[in-house]
């Protein structure tokens, strides 16, 4: 089974505001970009990924990840995370009715394809699942089989709100790559330490993050 990615990403200008201890105002927008071209290279180089949708008005953004190769979906409903992924899971199943879909964060810098890859297979075998994140609070993949809406419910305690819906928790060991979101300056050195891809490893490399 091959999946379609929906990954959103919000202007760059708003993105990751818990990052102003290590990263200032100026510096933020770089470096959410720098997240979402390295999640978005890693995806396409999945095996299990046949294509990916970047939620986004982001014009500078839109323009780098579609020479990567994704596909540019508008935000038309403007509403929030998930009416974003609503809507790019309703454009891709629009042309595709029975494709597989599964909405991915776009702040996964040190996401390597293969752990991807057994995420997705596992995801294959229920209606509905899901991938916590490193803190088991939040979530970072959300699939859904043909046939299943998506139903996204990220956001805080997004993990509780998923096993409520009904979707399926997944407990892989060694997919930490899924799981290391970056939200804060102590997210960032751990994902450094699991090695980020190189837009990112650059734009850290300028960045004064202590204990690098």
């Amino acid at each position: 089974m091959q999946w379609t990615l929906v990954i959103p990403l919000k202007p760059l200008t708003r993105a990751k505001s818990r990052l102003s201890d290590t990263a200032g105002d100026g510096v933020r927008p770089g470096l959410a970009l720098a997240f979402a071209v390295d999640t978005v290279a890693a995806a396409l180089a999945c095996p299990a990924v046949a294509d990916v949708a970047v939620v986004t008005d982001d014009a500078e953004a839109g323009r780098e990840l579609a020479a990567l190769g994704a596909r540019i979906v508008a935000d038309e409903p403007r509403a929030g995370l998930n009416a974003a992924l609503a809507h790019g899971a309703a454009v891709v199943r629009a042309s595709r009715p029975r494709s597989p879909v599964a909405a991915l964060n776009a702040d996964l810098p040190a996401l390597r394809p293969m752990e991807l890859a057994r995420v997705l297979e596992a995801a294959a075998q229920f209606p509905r699942a899901f991938l916590a994140d490193s803190a088991a609070i939040g979530t970072t993949l959300l699939a859904a089989s043909p046939g299943h809406l998506l139903l996204p419910a990220f956001g805080t305690d997004s993990r509780a709100h998923h096993r409520a819906s009904g979707a399926v928790e997944l407990c892989l060991q060694a997919v930490e790559s899924v799981r290391r979101d970056v939200d804060t300056g102590h997210d960032l050195r751990a994902a450094l330490a699991l090695g980020v891809g190189p837009r990112t490893a650059a734009a850290a490399a300028r960045l004064p993050v202590p204990g690098q």
